[in-house]
Formats: C-alpha cells, structure tokens, sequence
C-alpha cells in the first residue's frame, strides 16, 4: 500500500492546499527526511499573496526544513539513518561560471526546494541527488533543536550578509528594517565582531520585539532622523555597514547617507519586480568611495556556519522562533506574519 503524508501544497496565487498525499520515492542517489520543522519563510507568504512565476504548480512549498534522514539511498555514502539534517535549499548546478568560482548561490541554473523540487511543509522531504552532489546537505549536531534547527536556511543568508560586507571587529552596524531578517542580520553581525548594533524600523510591533534582543540603539526612523542619530553616535563619521533589510525604496535610497565615507552599504532586501528602481545621490558614491553591494540567498558554507552559530548558542533562537504551530495552522502563520505579530513561525508536522 502506498504511504500517505500531509503536506501544503501551491497552486496560485491565494490557492495553497493541505492535502493528503504519497509520500515520495527515494532513488537511490537521494535521502528521504522525516520532516519535523519547516520555518515560513516570508517568500512563502509572498508566493501565497501574489504568486510566484518560478514554482511549478502543484507544488509542495516551504524550504527552511529540517528533519531526521529516514531512508538513505543505496548510492548514497556518508549518512545514515537518524541524523538531522538542514539545507541550501537553492540547489546549484555545479558547472557554471558562478559555481566554479565559488559562488553557488549565484548559480545560473538555481533549483529551488519548494519551487522546482517538492519542499519541506510536510511530513516527509525527498532530497535530490543534485544537492547531494554539490554539498547542499548539512548535518547538525545532537542537542539542537528541530525548531531551532528550522532557523539555519535563513540565518544562513545572514552570514552570507556578514561576509560579503566584511564586517568586522568594533564596526558600527546599522540595520534598517527590524522583521525577521533585520533582527537576524543584526545577531550574525554581533557575532563577527560588531561594536554597536543599530537597528531602525517604523513599525511599533516590531520596534517593541527588536528591543527584546540587546540590541545598542533601536531607533523609530518614522519620527527619529536616523542619519543625524548614527552621525551623532559615531562622532559625526557614520557606520561602517548599513543593511537594509527593508524591502521599500525610500530606505535603500536614503541608506547611502548613513555610511561613513568608504563604508558599505547592502541591499539585503529585495524590491517587486516592476518597482525596483532606486533615485541615488552619485556624488555621495563617488565622493565618499561608499562601496554598495547586494547579497542574495546563500551556499552550503553558509549554512555551515549558521549550523555553527546555532549549536553554539551564539543566536537567539528562542526569541527568533516566536510560534510554533503544525502544519494545519499554514493560514493562520500568514496572518501572523502580515500583522508582524510573529517573526518567524515554524510549523511542526
């Protein structure tokens, strides 16, 4: 008799499904896993409000997974039975100019979990022997927890953040934008060695929930000028990073005049296709040598180190993870993100 399994599964826009389902085959040069956390993701919540070209209905959504390898293949070397399991979950090619220069997260032939391959809202994920193949598989260490564990495919992509703007011992950080992500940046850049963290937002819930996190200075960039605060809390020079993690124009255009001169500042967010055009002071570029980058997703040694991070202690996952609920609760976890209630739901199958 064929397995059966409950999963979310996508077909358009404001149509996602819980269904009853088989549960996937194994080949063998894949793993199965036992699904036990799957963190929303707000590209998930955006695929549910406006669609998303890149998945291919019907589809079994949610890529921030972890779960215990249940089946391995029998081509499959190197893991077995029980052990946790997290992802890069944007799975590269290997053979493209970005993935032989160490750059898979740029790969020109991305393929998704949840998009392209069946992803991690359900009970039971098959790996493909793609990912396998280029390292995309990460163990994690005894004494995580699944809903912690959960947290390392987007905390990944805050190191990425890290590393690519150089962040570095006693650096002022600011962070604009305090959602999940904001406040996730903000903890990777504490643990490469910032000095001061500032995180600014304009959202009164999030603005209360950043304060939970230690932060140096949370600032209310609705009714606060936040380029006169980091001037006046770096002796008129500005930050050495700003990351914005806010997905508006106005705050990536203004960002450029709150790094100090040869400072960096990161798009971290992403802008809808359409209304991703910026107005920038090129004189403040030019002048000031203000070096602007992007950052986009991650690759497995990013989830390496947020594993890393996360066995450690160094991140508050307690805080990060603010619901729990099972995979029934799909709709309700949208809610809670749209209100800003939560930052980051993880379901449980």
């Amino acid at each position: 008799m064929t397995r059966r399994m409950k999963a979310v599964v996508y077909y358009a826009p404001k149509d996602v499904r819980i269904e009853d389902i088989s549960v996937p085959k194994c080949a063998d040069d894949e793993i199965r896993v036992r699904v036990d956390a799957c963190a929303v993701c707000g590209s998930d919540l955006k695929a549910y409000m406006e669609g998303n070209p890149r998945i291919k209905p019907p589809m079994v959504v949610g890529h921030e997974f972890t779960g215990l390898v249940e089946t391995v293949g029998a081509r499959i070397k190197g893991f077995k039975c029980n052990e946790r399991v997290v992802m890069a979950t944007s799975v590269s090619c290997g053979r493209c100019f970005y993935c032989r220069n160490n750059r898979p997260n740029l790969c020109t032939d991305l393929r998704p979990m949840g998009y392209v391959y069946p992803g991690g809202f359900a009970e039971f994920v098959t790996i493909p022997a793609r990912a396998l193949e280029q390292g995309h598989v990460i163990k994690v260490p005894d004494g995580v927890k699944a809903h912690y564990a959960a947290l390392a495919e987007p905390l990944s992509c805050a190191v990425n953040c890290a590393e690519n703007c150089n962040i570095g011992p006693g650096d002022t950080v600011v962070v604009v934008g305090a959602g999940p992500m904001g406040i996730m940046n903000a903890c990777v850049a504490k643990e490469f060695g910032a000095g001061k963290i500032i995180i600014a937002e304009i959202n009164e819930i999030r603005l209360k929930q950043s304060g939970n996190f230690g932060f140096d200075l949370v600032i209310d960039s609705a009714r606060q000028d936040l380029c006169e605060i980091v001037k006046r809390e770096t002796d008129g020079i500005g930050a050495d990073v700003v990351i914005v993690a806010a997905p508006a124009a106005g705050p990536q255009e203004k960002a450029i005049g709150v790094a100090r001169k040869h400072g960096t500042v990161c798009l971290f967010a992403s802008l809808p296709a359409g209304k991703s055009m910026l107005s920038l002071d090129s004189r403040v570029i030019h002048y000031g040598e203000i070096r602007l980058i992007g950052t986009s997703d991650s690759a497995p040694k990013h989830v390496t180190k947020a594993v890393e991070l996360l066995h450690a202690g160094y991140i508050p996952v307690d805080k990060l993870a603010s619901h729990i609920l099972g995979l029934d609760d799909i709709f309700k976890a949208y809610e809670l993100m749209q209100s800003g209630e939560a930052l980051r739901v993880v379901l449980e199958p």
